[in-house]
């Protein structure tokens, strides 16, 4: 039986979550902030505005409150690039602010909030110097990028040495989509529903993780730790279509053989948070990659959902102990939130 109990008399009260009668850490992955001094840089360099919120900001009294109210232990703190059109001179400095302002916060608070590194990836190299230094000198437990940069697909070989990195420093690359600017400029995004997000962000997400996958650099790369924001897209919906593709257009997939494995068999090896909104969504999402591949996520402060928790305990057909691990196991394994 799982249940959760306040065991606080503050206001307003810090939720415990309890799984079988033992109190269980919970892990949000999927948490948004700012760093102010590296958008003032970023504003003042380039003469544009970036839309921020007071709930975005680090030490937030809205955060902390949301965060006991949800029954949330640990953020994992996040920043959307906004900087991949910055030049090398400007990114240096950019990401040094931010990673240095990331850390300091999560030394101060380190039993509720961890840090992904911040890079700029449209220069790969130094993208990969900034994850060494923000795992390395700033104990960073992974690292934030966007699902494509300035039109470049993740797959690109321009950016192996960044998951060579990655892969070699055994980092959770957290993939947070941006949008497909590419069809919002089209026009059919255009209209009611705020299709450029609800549309856009997981089609991003998916066209991404496809590239991964059928260009190669999964298997280049086979030690990397890949989590997918928004239940990995549309992809873990559709998989099977990406096997099929094998089987009906062999030609499309060139030279023949060049995937070590199924599509299908790639979703076993990355992660993806639980953000797909109902039970049955995650069941679903849980039956394609694996439960032990979920980790529970917010979106937080963007108000999409605010029972992350209840989500999870209210899934059909998982176990107890695949809650717990959803809830938070897996992420502390990943961000060695016991080291």
């Amino acid at each position: 039986m799982t249940t959760d109990q306040d065991v606080s008399s503050e206001a307003p009260p810090r939720r415990h979550v309890v799984v079988n009668g033992l109190q269980v850490r919970t892990v949000d992955v999927h948490a948004h902030c700012v760093v102010p001094e590296a958008v003032a840089l970023y504003e003042a360099a380039t003469a544009t505005t970036i839309r921020t919120n007071d709930e975005l900001l680090l030490a937030s009294p809205a955060r902390l409150r949301a965060m006991d109210e949800q029954g949330i232990d640990v953020e994992a703190l996040s920043i959307n690039p906004f900087w991949y059109a910055a030049s090398r001179e400007l990114s240096t400095e950019l990401i040094a602010v931010q990673n240095e302002h990331l850390a300091e916060f999560c030394a101060s608070e380190p039993d509720r909030f961890v840090a992904f590194a911040s890079v700029a990836l449209q220069h790969p190299d130094l993208a990969a110097q900034q994850l060494d230094d923000g795992v390395r000198r700033f104990g960073m437990r992974g690292v934030a990028i966007g699902g494509s940069v300035e039109g470049r697909e993740l797959a690109d070989p321009d950016f192996h040495p960044f998951w060579a990195k990655a892969e070699e420093l055994g980092a959770l690359v957290f993939i947070h989509p941006q949008g497909c600017g590419e069809l919002a400029a089209s026009g059919r995004l255009r209209g009611n529903g705020l299709l450029t997000n609800v549309i856009g962000n997981p089609l991003e997400t998916t066209i991404a993780l496809s590239h991964l996958i059928f260009e190669g650099t999964l298997d280049r790369f086979p030690g990397l730790r890949i989590l997918a924001a928004h239940g990995g897209g549309y992809l873990p919906s559709y998989a099977a279509r990406s096997d099929a593709v094998l089987r009906t257009f062999p030609d499309q997939c060139s030279p023949p053989g060049t995937l070590a494995k199924a599509p299908t068999d790639y979703l076993r090896q990355l992660y993806f948070d639980t953000i797909v909104f109902t039970p049955e969504a995650l069941r679903h999402l849980a039956a394609e990659t694996g439960s032990g591949q979920l980790m529970m996520g917010t979106d937080y402060p963007y108000p999409w959902t605010s029972t992350s928790v209840d989500h999870i305990i209210a899934t059909p057909g998982l176990s107890d102990d695949e809650r717990v691990a959803i809830l938070g196991g897996t992420a502390t394994t990943l961000l060695g939130l016991n080291g």
